[in-house]
């Protein structure tokens, strides 16, 4: 082969992959279900009971559909909160602060995000299920992120690989600051606007009035 062939050739190939590596960074990611995220600033979720509008997270289709059966199967449950204050879950959610993680754990031992919730409220004896997303089936839903108050519980999504569709929760601790479990600090405050957890953010719910 002569040497301008080789060159004709070498510069064929690097165009190919170029072109094939510009391919693949345009084309959106499938997401596990086989359909494509989209943004969720037009997903409203319409029950008899709420409509709810996420604004920031990127769902699914088949995401959307989940969180639609979530919400039918039932919300908004109340809770008996008694005298019970949110200043008082807040002040007892911080003395579990640098308790390690461990999943299934509701001791100062060690915890997970439900954990903690579970064990923060027992404690004033009110008694909510360890799961975040059956949590998230308690309280008033909140869905702006500006009306939110301390004591209000916090929900996110894909957080972890799991058929559940939320799978993390915290107690909103004022100030665009939540308190959390997280699974490699342990129990800890975390900014809401931390990209991570503003782009799984769902909703919050309101136990105390």
């Amino acid at each position: 082969m002569r040497v301008p062939d080789i060159y004709f050739t070498l510069l064929t190939v690097a165009t190919l992959l170029l072109a094939a590596s510009c391919s693949r960074r345009a084309a959106p990611g499938a997401s596990d279900d086989g359909s494509a995220g989209r943004s969720s600033s037009g997903v409203v979720i319409k029950t008899p009971e709420i409509t709810l509008r996420i604004p920031d997270v990127t769902m699914s289709s088949a995401e959307e559909k989940r969180l639609e059966k979530f919400m039918e199967t039932g919300i908004q449950q109340p809770v008996a909160a008694g005298t019970v204050t949110a200043a008082a879950i807040i002040e007892t959610a911080r003395g579990y602060l640098g308790v390690p993680h461990c999943m299934g754990g509701t001791t100062a031992r060690c915890m997970d995000c439900s954990g903690l919730i579970f064990r923060v409220f027992v404690t004033h004896g009110i008694t909510l299920p360890h799961s975040s997303e059956e949590q998230a089936r308690y309280g008033q839903i909140i869905a702006e992120r500006e009306m939110l108050m301390p004591g209000d519980l916090l929900f996110f999504i894909r957080t972890y690989n799991t058929s559940r569709l939320i799978t993390h929760t915290g107690i909103y601790a004022g100030d665009g600051k939540f308190i959390h479990t997280s699974s490699s600090r342990g129990v800890i405050i975390t900014a809401l606007d931390d990209p991570y957890w503003s782009e799984r953010y769902l909703f919050a719910t309101r136990i105390f009035e």
